[in-house]
């Protein structure tokens, strides 16, 4: 499964050796230089922008490094140590920087070649076979300079041809993306909270505090006005879209498809007007009010824009929202969430929500079906049904606690069974510790009653994502 993620992510790369070596081991220099080429072209496959500024072996070409590396606006560094090198030339590049700094103590292979290595004969020329290999030798260096100073830091260890090395680089490329595109997000707020919903109720600043994220607080009054100019061609090709994306049912009546077509039109005019990258909405009023019918009508509307990476969050979930961003970010969609039910004979959870959903992850088709009634909400209209695509899938929720904002984590299963056929998104979910502990190790780090859920296990990326952003992340199983 292919699904968009943004990027645009510039990384920087610099090397460290030691100037003396270069003339003592002919050829050093330039076997080492290979080395950080192909970190470099392996780094740009993951769809990073690489700032390559070369192998720095003294403190003075350090400084220079630092200020084209700062010069270049990197949201990460990869410090490649190629062989023994000074502290000293580390630390005024780092000190200058002030970014998330990734150490790799990257060998060329596994292990040397002991016994070619040792026939080799000659001392000098076995010297310089050793330093290509001792990348290990500047790690401890380093990271006591580095505790010294205050700098964080995380390390990359292994050797070139190694899998689990590349995907742990590709894992922090990942996550700096994230953290670069929740910094620069712009997520809009709708209407009000659920009354009485406690839990969902969230600190927006805390929210800009943790993410760099900037929150919009937009109108209804803005979306009734875009609704009531939409255009009878605009209004069909929505329909159209409704029918390229979803599967309509017969029992959709063509008076509620015309209604939710005009409300998608509205909003998408809202979301081009404040560039939003996300949304969290709810809205009641009085019965039989214009913004009503307007809220009663979104749901296929903010199900294509969560489809098309701007993911939408009912309730006026901000912290969902924000963790439906955060998993849209990392290309595995994020699909808006909450508990159902359980399941004790098939030991499974069940999770699902009336509301936009992520239709680039379901499993079949994804339904279009009108709904009676909202339960709990005013009016009716049309709705989603759908279910996540079976296999890997990770739940994440954006928690405010008592003193800080965290990251909650967990990987499982989307698995086959009987579902509520209700017009709402609704999976089976298995998970490794058992579905009883899971809901009370979940449950007891008091998030909302929300989630956001993805394909795929990435328990490792959103981890690495909570370093970057200085949050905790509790992963429970």
């Amino acid at each position: 499964m292919n699904i968009k993620k943004e990027s645009g992510i510039k990384v920087g790369l610099f090397g460290i050796g030691l100037d003396t070596y270069w003339p003592q081991f002919d050829g050093l220099l330039e076997r080492l230089e290979g080395y950080q080429k192909q970190i470099a072209d392996k780094m740009e496959t993951f769809g990073a922008d690489v700032v390559n500024v070369g192998l720095i072996d003294s403190p003075v070409k350090a400084r220079v490094a630092a200020d084209d590396l700062k010069k270049n606006d990197v949201d990460i560094v990869f410090l490649y140590v190629s062989t023994y090198a000074l502290s000293s030339t580390v630390l005024p590049v780092v000190q200058k920087l002030k970014c998330p700094i990734v150490i790799l103590n990257i060998q060329p292979v596994a292990a040397i070649d002991y016994d070619k290595f040792n026939k080799m004969g000659d001392r000098g020329l076995m010297t310089g076979e050793w330093l290509a290999h001792c990348q290990a030798c500047s790690a401890p260096e380093i990271a006591n300079v580095f505790n010294r100073s205050g700098l964080d830091y995380e390390f990359v260890t292994g050797y070139l041809g190694e899998q689990t090395v590349w995907d742990d680089i590709q894992d922090w490329i990942d996550a700096a993306n994230v953290a670069s595109v929740m910094n620069n997000n712009r997520l809009g707020v709708l209407g009000h909270y659920y009354c009485g919903m406690l839990d969902v109720y969230s600190d927006l600043t805390k929210q800009s505090a943790a993410f760099g994220t900037h929150i919009e607080v937009v109108e209804m009054c803005e979306v009734k006005k875009y609704r009531d100019d939409a255009t009878e061609v605009e209004v069909q090709a929505k329909i159209k879209e409704f029918y390229n994306t979803f599967e309509v049912v017969e029992e959709c009546e063509e008076s509620e498809l015309i209604r939710a077509a005009k409300t998608s039109v509205a909003l998408d005019k809202l979301v081009d007007a404040h560039n939003l990258g996300s949304l969290a909405y709810y809205y009641e009023g009085e019965s039989g009010n214009e913004y009503e019918n307007i809220v009663t009508s979104v749901i296929a509307g903010n199900t294509l824009l969560t489809g098309r990476n701007i993911p939408v969050a009912g309730e006026y979930e901000v912290k969902n929202a924000q963790a439906m961003k955060i998993m849209d970010a990392f290309g595995v969609g994020g699909s808006f969430s909450e508990f159902y039910a359980m399941d004790f004979n098939d030991d499974i959870v069940m999770l699902g929500h009336d509301g936009p959903a992520h239709f680039a992850i379901a499993e079949g088709n994804v339904q279009l079906v009108p709904l009676p009634v909202y339960h709990g909400k005013p009016g009716k209209g049309l709705s989603i049904q759908m279910t996540v695509k079976h296999g890997p899938v990770t739940l994440l929720s954006v928690v405010e606690g008592k003193d800080e904002v965290f990251l909650l984590v967990a990987e499982g299963e989307s698995v086959e069974g009987p579902i509520l056929q209700i017009g709402n998104t609704n999976s089976r979910y298995r998970f490794s510790i058992g579905a009883r502990a899971f809901m009370n190790e979940w449950s007891k780090q008091g998030p909302s009653h929300h989630c956001a859920i993805g394909v795929g296990h990435i328990a490792n990326k959103i981890d690495k994502l909570g370093k970057l952003l200085n949050l905790k992340v509790v992963n429970i199983c």
